[in-house]
């Protein structure tokens, strides 16, 4: 089942063109996932009682268009068939402004458990709640694994501060955006968004902890890893291009 969302766009969802940003835009797609999954009884409060949530594991977003200002969104997301394995699932999303496509994206999410602290199986009960659908948004059927580059340069350390702390008690999966934005050349930070956006989360980020920022550019491809301060953790790899 496709669910569906109006949302617009508001001053905190554009950039200094007037445009919607990258960050805005996945911001409403999680927004949309949150909310269907309230409706069946998997949302943020149903944490208390289910002792389960829903992890981002990965994001894959193409943009065709940007709105700007006042416009209005019309949002669609669905889960998709969960095939051999059961430990994760797919979701995508189709992002409308005046009936015209202008956003698309994949997802990939696991279902943790507060009572063992492990990722749980996915079971039928749960999948049957979601009515998937047999549609997907990209040709490939997976999300792309993407790779640290050979030749980063550290470019940030950065302390992880109580705002960017969500419901989970780790760092909000945007902020991990946020800090790649951060370290991006002034020349490409200026000018506008790129048009595609990829991120993989690896390892959490707790409050307090220490992260070291690289960046490198690879043909077109920005590619920006977050690591732990000692280097040996790999907390999240974004590709901007």
């Amino acid at each position: 089942m496709k669910f569906e969302e109006e949302y617009t766009v508001g001053v905190k969802d554009i950039g200094i063109d007037n445009k919607l940003t990258n960050y805005a835009i996945l911001s409403f797609l999680e927004e949309v996932a949150s909310t269907h999954s309230s409706t069946v009884g998997y949302g943020v409060n149903d944490i208390e009682t289910k002792k389960k949530v829903w992890i981002l594991m990965d994001w894959r977003l193409k943009v065709f268009e940007r709105p700007k200002y006042g416009d209005k969104l019309l949002l669609k997301t669905w889960g998709r068939p969960i095939e051999k394995h059961i430990f994760y699932t797919y979701r995508d999303f189709e992002v409308f402004c005046n009936n015209k496509l202008i956003a698309i994206a994949t997802s990939k999410w696991v279902l943790f458990d507060f009572n063992t602290n492990k990722i749980t199986k996915i079971l039928p009960e749960v999948i049957d709640l979601y009515k998937l659908e047999n549609e997907k948004v990209f040709e490939e059927k997976d999300i792309p694994k993407v790779k640290e580059s050979e030749n980063e340069e550290f470019k940030l350390l950065y302390e992880v501060r109580r705002k960017d702390i969500d419901v989970n008690k780790h760092m909000h999966n945007l902020n991990y955006l946020s800090l790649a934005y951060e370290v991006l050349p002034d020349e490409i930070y200026e000018n506008a968004e790129l048009n595609n956006v990829r991120v993989m989360y690896k390892h959490q980020i707790l409050f307090g902890e220490k992260v070291k920022c690289f960046y490198s550019k690879e043909k077109e491809k920005h590619i920006i890893s977050i690591k732990s301060e000692n280097e040996e953790v790999l907390h999240a790899i974004i590709v901007l291009d």
